[in-house]
């Protein structure tokens, strides 16, 4: 700016205005801004105006968002309909600085950093009407918008869709982009064709929202002919224009193809650009696609999910909880896995309230979470959940939220038994002993049969003790055999028992002592204490040939660490063996 701009502009502000849009339009805004601040501060709204821009967008001076907005309402005040407009729209994304009083900022805050805070639906209300009502079609779009998406109370759709209609009318982008979406909302199927024009114009005039949602109504032919190659084509110029959502759908299709050719490495990076702006579908995605490579990437996945996870993705949530129950990937974490499970449960997603539900069952979670269990296995129940029907009938069992109903317990787990094969179990057993339900051993017998073909081993286990003792029917000790051995060989510790005890009483077997120890031997190292007590009996006596008073001491103690109360009597005898005093007895 020359010394004679300056005392141009000092003698008459108009005239500085005039040559500070000459300077603009010349590509020198360095040199416009001070005489357009001249203007400005001698109350000519369009140079306040033209301030405030200077500010927002940093040009021909540092961007200050907190200046911008206080030019801004130096123009509104002034009745400037794109200044009402602007402002409006600053109060609706949250990015309008408060002022104390109503005064512009102290000195004490001329360095605070700009901030972005909650919208203010009211003021933006305000403004937007005065704009839309003087003309502006920006105005008119915005206070459509405040009327569509704004607090319940201000909403008005009839109303949102006349502004939107006045402002596509005078070729507004926004305006055209939110008719489009209020026809939409409107759900008639003749106006698809005047749906994807007004979108298609607001595409025109280069928004990237418009873009992307001309692509999606491309893709599946609403409105217009259906064209993959041109939908993956908008889908490309959205997603380069910084759009997440479309970035996240170029993504996709690049990693599943089907728009475009497969090429997983191109779509995990455009995932990635997504995902870091803050599209939390496409960081949740990065998080399963880690933790399902070959080998999985725990780490990384983890990585993922917790964004996802911290902006509130339920799925994700539950998924980060599952690394940390585990210790996949992070620190193993108890405590904040539930927390996890919590948020999501919270939230409403009922897998994690399940998983919540069953870590609570096992004694996880916090003692306040134990009220909450039963009610969200009722609702999911209710909805024809079986697996849900199945973790509420075990809450009633074990008095986990609700008040102990072995009653209401069978009423569940009958309900799951018909797709739950432990479902099928445990209603068999409460048949069996008659809790909940008259004991009814022939049904119960049925039950287990179902559980057992679905390969259930307790189910397998309980049902060969039914057949072997002829309880609920006929008898069959061959079959109670191939049971036992079946689930025996898949590592049920009870069967091994039974088969040890079959052997050695030769009860439908021949006695095979060998036999006998070999399976208490196989049941005892998986901890039963019957078992350890067997064992302890035949290595100390010799039953088997194999005569051993130190390992059979040994399982005698493990046997009455487990409670068993006839080796009391066993113990002082295997001692007495052992000591040098009864060696020679």
């Amino acid at each position: 700016m020359t010394i004679l701009d300056r005392l141009t502009g000092l003698a008459n502000p108009r005239a500085a205005l005039r040559r500070a849009i000459q300077l603009c339009d010349s590509g020198k805004p360095a040199e416009a801004f001070p005489l357009m601040a001249i203007a400005a501060r001698a109350g000519i709204a369009d140079a306040e105006f033209r301030v405030a821009r200077c500010y927002l967008e940093g040009s021909g001076v540092p961007p200050s968002r907190m200046e911008g907005a206080r030019w801004l309402r130096r123009a509104a005040n002034h009745e400037s309909a794109e200044a009402q407009a602007l402002l409006a729209a600053l109060y609706v994304a949250g990015l309008a600085p408060a002022e104390a009083d109503g005064k512009a900022p102290g000195s004490e805050r001329l360095f605070e950093r700009d901030f972005s805070g909650k919208p203010d639906f009211a003021a933006a209300l305000d403004l937007a009407t005065k704009a839309a009502e003087a003309g502006s079609a920006t105005g008119q779009a915005i206070l459509g918008y405040i009327l569509t998406s704004g607090p319940k109370p201000k909403r008005d759709a009839d109303a949102a869709h006349h502004w939107y209609e006045k402002s596509a009318l005078a070729g507004c982008a926004e305006g055209c982009l939110g008719l489009a979406l209020s026809l939409a909302r409107r759900g008639k199927r003749e106006e698809r064709i005047r749906i994807a024009d007004e979108v298609r114009r607001a595409a025109d005039a280069g928004l990237p929202t418009a873009t992307y949602l001309l692509a999606v109504l491309t893709e599946h032919g609403l409105g217009v002919v259906r064209d993959v190659t041109a939908a993956a084509q908008l889908y490309q110029a959205a997603a380069e224009r910084g759009l997440p959502s479309a970035q996240f759908r170029l993504g996709l299709a690049l990693i599943e193809g089907g728009l475009v050719d497969h090429d997983p490495a191109a779509g995990e990076v455009w995932m990635r650009r997504a995902a870091l702006a803050g599209n939390i579908e496409a960081a949740s995605l990065l998080g399963d696609r880690y933790a399902k490579t070959q080998p999985p990437d725990y780490a990384e996945a983890a990585t993922w999910y917790r964004r996802a996870a911290e902006a509130g993705h339920q799925a994700a949530a539950r998924a980060l909880a599952s690394l940390y129950l585990t210790g996949n990937g992070v620190a193993q974490d108890v405590e904040e896995g539930a927390r996890l499970l919590r948020a999501s449960a919270d939230g409403g997603n009922q897998e994690a309230q399940i998983d919540l539900a069953n870590l609570i069952l096992g004694g996880g979670g916090e003692p306040g979470d134990r009220a909450s269990v039963a009610g969200w296995f009722e609702a999911a129940a209710t909805s024809g959940d079986l697996i849900a029907a199945f973790n509420l009938g075990l809450c009633f069992a074990k008095g986990v939220g609700v008040r102990q109903d072995e009653g209401q317990a069978a009423q569940w787990l009958r309900r799951a038994a018909e797709g739950v094969p432990e479902a099928q179990y445990m209603y068999a057993r409460l048949l069996q002993d008659g809790r909940g339900v008259a004991a009814d051993p022939p049904r119960a017998r049925v039950w287990f049969t179902r559980a057992a073909s679905a390969g259930v081993l307790d189910a397998q286990v309980s049902l060969a003790e039914m057949l072997l003792n002829g309880r609920g029917g006929a008898r069959s000790p061959e079959t109670a055999m191939q049971l036992f051995e079946r689930a025996a060989d898949d590592g049920h510790a009870g069967a091994m028992f039974a088969l040890g005890a079959l052997y050695a009483s030769g009860q439908g077997l021949p006695v095979d002592q060998t036999a006998a120890q070999k399976w208490f031997s196989a049941a005892a190292e998986r901890g039963h204490g019957q078992a350890q007590l067997m064992l302890g009996r035949y290595l100390s006596n010799s039953l088997a040939g194999e005569h051993n008073l130190v390992a059979g001491r040994l399982r005698l103690e493990r046997a009455a660490a487990h409670g068993i109360q006839e080796v009391a009597n066993e113990l002082p005898i295997a001692h007495d063996r052992f000591s040098p005093q009864g060696a020679n007895k």
